[in-house]
């Protein structure tokens, strides 16, 4: 019965404190047995240390014993200090001691006499940030004395239950937990707020003073600038490594590294260094809020790293898949984005090629998902094309899913036309922009994902990393088109973020479900161009219709050659330049001043044929008819030493040359090799 006000404040406190049952029982079980003395909780500011603490103490007076509490930020690390705290009764008691992080100087006597001097059924409770020092673990004497539990955020079930005895309204539950990742500090913080009748925000960055007060709590004083830009990275990025820190500071980056790995928050896996998720989210948020702009150039800084990364480790598939992975992490926060992706696990799926029985997999899941027809055209591609095929699978090697990347440009014209879906796509394609030579067309003909119940799934994560990776390492590409099944209500919004449009006479119909089709030509929008567009959608830039204010001309093989032509024709005309078709083709048109950049590309085209002593013959006729030209061509052929007809020879080689070096830029642009590879697992 509760006689005191103290009665049903306990009762309260106990009634809102879930989630550490495991925690308190143990302490139960040494007052009572005494199978340990000492108790060592560590865990982040705000993971509920202290809240625990004062539980346990209550536990204690349950049990008859008298809790004597120590907080360490109150008094100096000192023997003397720590003994006037420390108040022992003659009964029977417990020592709990708090932010104990705070008394490090005095481990070593805390261990070895504090301790040791109590009473043997004496319970001692330590709770701070850090794990035990290894002179605790390594002491063969505290072997069978000594438990260490590592505090971690609460658990889903948990924190709904939290929420629930809290009275958070249930449509509010799965955003909460989203935002506070189980944590707390957050938990209460939150709840406060909707207590005060506020909205929940989407992110933190919506609460700035929630974020500050969570700063407090969780990040103690930065020693320098640097150290914080090193915080700042670690928060943004997936992982960070010594390596990261050292392309975006400079040589600080070892020190730092190790400053970083001190930290209570930071844990450590095969790919490098992170922050607890809320930790990484307060941390973000706060950036974010409080300097958007340095925030925007770290945002891009980190992405740009990633995309290298990505394009030049090409020897180490695992390596290229973990740099996408770091990318696509980067847009975690988007509100659009955020709802087609999970993170939780993507180090232990993959995607592989197809492996021995993995033809009668792949034709099975997609009978069993979207019917015999669409089955029996996964059939007949896996035999035509096996290498566009991918398995998604988990950490046993289990298929969970599969797609299929085909290169339609490489397909017989029957093959094509046999397949309803290839046959709209291919069409599509040919009506509005063909293909020229050497160019590409590819598309996702096949998603086949065998958990539709679970949204998002691990196989629209994984199909987005693949996709990710051959856009950011492929060249030399027309037309990219992705099919979903009919739900555009659902994949609408994601696939316009990254400027795949919906292409309405591309869709088809198999075994009666409807197929709809996007498509992106990356001729009108480039690799480079697309990315620096994602990035600055993910930083917030509105998503647009509009591509591009003025589409490129994407020319024939033909229609480019002609170009190249009256480009040299009118080479010192900057007027008549601006009217040539490659002042709007790719190889121009970013650039301010089109004219001067075309008479630059000619020159450069040139320039290749000096560069071969083999060619140099036709250099020099270049230069004297083109580049500073004669008067007349006569004159240029006698300045030469040529016969006239020799001299024509040479001018209409080095013509045909300058065009196939630039048509050659056109096609597979530059800086990058033609990369055919498939993921691996």
């Amino acid at each position: 019965m509760e006689r005191t006000v103290g009665d049903r404040l306990r009762r309260a406190r106990r009634r809102r404190f879930v989630g550490r049952g495991g925690e308190i029982e143990l302490f139960r079980t040494a007052l009572a047995d005494g199978d340990f003395s000492v108790l060592f909780l560590h865990g982040p500011g705000g993971v509920g240390k202290s809240a625990l603490l004062g539980e346990m103490a209550e536990a204690a007076r349950e049990a008859g014993v008298v809790p004597v509490t120590v907080d360490a930020r109150t008094l100096t690390p000192e023997p003397a200090a720590f003994l006037r705290a420390v108040e022992t009764p003659r009964e029977r008691h417990a020592v709990l001691i708090d932010t104990y992080e705070l008394l490090a100087p005095l481990d070593d006597w805390v261990r070895e006499r504090f301790i040791p001097g109590l009473p043997a059924d004496t319970v001692v409770v330590i709770a701070g940030r850090d794990a035990p020092p290894a002179r605790w673990v390594a002491d063969a004497g505290w072997h069978e004395l000594l438990r260490v539990v590592s505090l971690r955020n609460l658990s889903p079930d948990d924190t709904r239950s939290y929420l629930r005895v809290e009275g958070v309204p249930a449509e509010l539950h799965e955003r909460v937990l989203r935002l506070a990742h189980g944590h707390p500090l957050t938990l209460s913080l939150l709840v406060d707020l909707i207590r005060r009748g506020q909205d929940v925000p989407g992110a933190l960055s919506g609460v700035p003073d929630v974020v500050r007060a969570l700063l407090g709590r969780l990040v103690e004083d930065v020693p320098g600038a640097r150290h914080r830009e090193a915080l700042q990275i670690c928060a943004h990025a997936r992982f960070t490594t010594e390596d990261l820190l050292r392309e975006m500071l400079g040589e600080d980056a070892g020190p730092l590294f190790r400053w970083l790995r001190t930290l209570s928050f930071v844990e450590e896996r095969e790919f490098g260094a992170f922050p607890h998720d809320v930790v990484r989210d307060i941390l973000d948020a706060d950036l974010r809020w409080r300097d958007p702009e340095r925030y925007a150039k770290l945002h891009r800084e980190l992405r740009a790293r990633f995309v290298e990364r990505a394009r030049t480790v090409r020897e180490d598939e695992r390596v290229r898949h973990q740099a996408v992975a770091d990318i696509m992490f980067l847009s975690r926060h988007h509100p659009v984005v955020l709802g087609y992706w999970r993170l939780a696990g993507l180090g232990h799926v993959s995607v592989s090629r197809l492996r021995q029985g993995d033809v009668g997999t792949v034709v099975a899941m997609t009978r069993e998902h979207q019917g015999e027809e669409q089955a029996a055209y996964a059939a007949r591609w896996a035999e035509r094309q096996p290498g566009a095929f991918g398995v998604f699978r988990d950490e046993a090697g289990e298929a969970f899913g599969y797609a299929a990347y085909l290169a339609l440009h490489e397909a017989a014209e029957e093959d094509l036309q046999a397949d309803p879906g290839t046959a709209a796509m291919w069409g599509h394609v040919h009506r509005h922009a063909p293909p020229r030579p050497g160019e590409g067309v590819l598309a996702w003909r096949f998603f086949v994902d065998a958990e539709p119940e679970q949204r998002p799934s691990r196989s629209e994560t994984m199909i987005r990393l693949w996709h990710g990776q051959e856009i950011i390492t492929r060249s030399g590409q027309a037309w990219d088109l992705v099919t979903v099944l009919s739900e555009r209500d659902y994949w609408d919004p994601l696939l316009s973020f990254f400027d795949f449009h919906h292409a309405p006479e591309a869709s088809y119909r198999v075994g009666g479900r409807l197929y709809d089709v996007y498509a992106h030509d990356w001729r009108v929008l480039g690799v480079d161009d697309w990315l620096a567009l994602t990035a600055e959608r993910e930083l917030g830039a509105p998503v647009t219709a509009a591509t591009v204010a003025a589409p490129e001309l994407v020319l024939s093989q033909q229609e480019f050659a002609g170009a190249v032509r009256g480009a040299l024709r009118d080479l010192h005309r900057p007027d008549r330049l601006l009217g040539n078709p490659l002042a709007r083709s790719r190889l121009v048109r970013s650039d301010d001043d089109p004219a001067a950049s075309l008479r630059r590309l000619i020159e450069e085209a040139a320039g290749v044929l000096r560069e071969d002593p083999r060619e140099e013959s036709l250099y020099r006729v270049v230069d004297r008819t083109f580049l500073r030209p004669a008067a007349t061509q006569e004159r240029a052929a006698e300045m030469l030493g040529l016969p006239f007809s020799t001299y024509r020879r040479h001018r209409n080689r080095a013509v045909e040359r300058i065009v196939a070096v630039l048509w050659d830029r056109e096609v597979y642009g530059t800086g990058h090799q033609v990369d055919s590879d498939r993921p691996g697992g």
